[in-house]
Order: C-alpha cells, then sequence, then structure tokens
C-alpha cells in the first residue's frame, strides 16, 4: 500500500480526526479551543506526513477517546495499550512510558504495592483508565472505586489508597502533608498511537514505522519537554 492509500484510509475527506484524552496532563494540556501537548503534536506530525488537515476531537477521560475510534468520531487517538482495548482497536509500538503509582493517607499502614492489595482497602480510580482496567484485572483482594479521578475520588470518600499517574499524583501529596505518595509504581503505563480494528495492516505498519522513527530521531523527547514532560521516559526501540 502507498502513501496514497493510507492518506485515503486515514484521512478520506482530506481531514484527519484525531482524539486527544485532556484528562491526561502528561499527554495534553489546554482545553478543546487549544489543546497542546505530545499527543496534540504527534497528530499534527501525522497529518503533515499525510498532507492533509487535522482535527481534534478532545476528551476528558481515555475511555471516551477508546469510545470515539470505536464509534467512528476518530480515526486516530492516543492511549496505553490495554488487553481489553485490543479487541477493537491496533497498537503501534509505545513512544512513552509513565508510571501509575498509589497515593494513601500519610499515617497509613499501607508501604508497599503488594500491601494495597488487601482485604478492606478501597482504591479510587479513574473509570476506564488504563489502571483501572489493569487492576480490575489484577486485583486479588482490594476493591475499586470508580469515578472522574482516581486521587480525587480517594481524598473525597477518605478511601484507604487512590490510584494515578505520577507526575499529578506527585503534586497532590506535595501540595497536602496529610497524603504521601508508595513511591513504587504498580504499572508501567506504555503510550501508543491507536487505530480502529478496521484500518488495513498497511496503515498500522506505516504509523508503525513513524512512532519509531520520531523516538530514534528525539522528536518525541523534544515534543514532551516543550510541554513541561521532559521527565517522561521515551519508550525505547
Amino acid at each position: 500500500m502507498n502513501l496514497d492509500q493510507i492518506r485515503d484510509e486515514l484521512a478520506p475527506l482530506g481531514m484527519l480526526r484525531a482524539s486527544i484524552n485532556l484528562g491526561n496532563p502528561v499527554l495534553a494540556q489546554g482545553d478543546s479551543a487549544g489543546p497542546s501537548g505530545v499527543t496534540v503534536d504527534l497528530a499534527a506530525e501525522i497529518a503533515q506526513r499525510l498532507g492533509v488537515a487535522i482535527e481534534y476531537v478532545c476528551f476528558d477521560a481515555a475511555r471516551k477517546s477508546f469510545e470515539a475510534l470505536t464509534t467512528g468520531d476518530a480515526v486516530i487517538g492516543f492511549m496505553a495499550i490495554e488487553p481489553a482495548r485490543a479487541d477493537q482497536v491496533n497498537f503501534t509500538a509505545p513512544y512513552a512510558l509513565i508510571e501509575g503509582v498509589f497515593v494513601v493517607p500519610a499515617d497509613s499502614s499501607l508501604s508497599t504495592v503488594a500491601d494495597v492489595d488487601r482485604e478492606g482497602v478501597r482504591i479510587g480510580v479513574k473509570e476506564g483508565s488504563a489502571y483501572d482496567l489493569l487492576l480490575t484485572r489484577t486485583l486479588e483482594h482490594a476493591g475499586l472505586v470508580r469515578g472522574s479521578e482516581g486521587v480525587d475520588v480517594y481524598a473525597d470518600q477518605e478511601l484507604e489508597a487512590g490510584a494515578g499517574i505520577r507526575q499529578p499524583a506527585t503534586v497532590f501529596v506535595e501540595s497536602d502533608a496529610r497524603h504521601r505518595l508508595i513511591e513504587d509504581a504498580f504499572m508501567q503505563i506504555r503510550q501508543a498511537v491507536a487505530v480502529p480494528k478496521a484500518m488495513s495492516d498497511e496503515t498500522v505498519a506505516w504509523l508503525h514505522s513513524l512512532v519509531e522513527q520520531l523516538k530514534e530521531n528525539g522528536w518525541v523527547a523534544a515534543a514532551l519537554k516543550r510541554s513541561g514532560q521532559g521527565g517522561v521516559r521515551v519508550a525505547p526501540a
């Protein structure tokens, strides 16, 4: 399949519609009128390589961004590689790695990731997030309380733990001494480009190759730094 055919598949009307999750401040910032961040830059770079216009379709949660790919409201998205999503979308290799961590009360007896999976422990999670999906699949004893933001649910309902992305979770505990992080991550979140399952293997391969190129030549690292996320790890080749 040549680039013209890939262009026709991703942007049949000359417009690449990209689903952007503004609920993850590591990946996207701003609002629907002016989004920014590494995923916005990635979408624009893909559109430029194709020679088409770009339209951003913005959401406040990963599950909504994912749903846009399954309903046809967008043709490309940026989200964590997760088995629960893989039957409906195809992923490229990851371009960035972020960590999921637990927040607990400062005086909590919970001190390790393993401690959190106990009977009677309630963990606040953002509904439909990568860490919600992983914890749903792996927890044996603790329970989940879902809401619009894991750390907020934890604080508002005075739960035993909250799950979140390391960067905003760190900001939260640094602003309130009543809480602390369990420093070890409970998961590594592999952020990738995603397209609907119906996309051809050739289109997925082209996107995969482009992601690898942008990692190797420093483009991803530069985009993360521009958006104030220079501490985020670029995924290895």
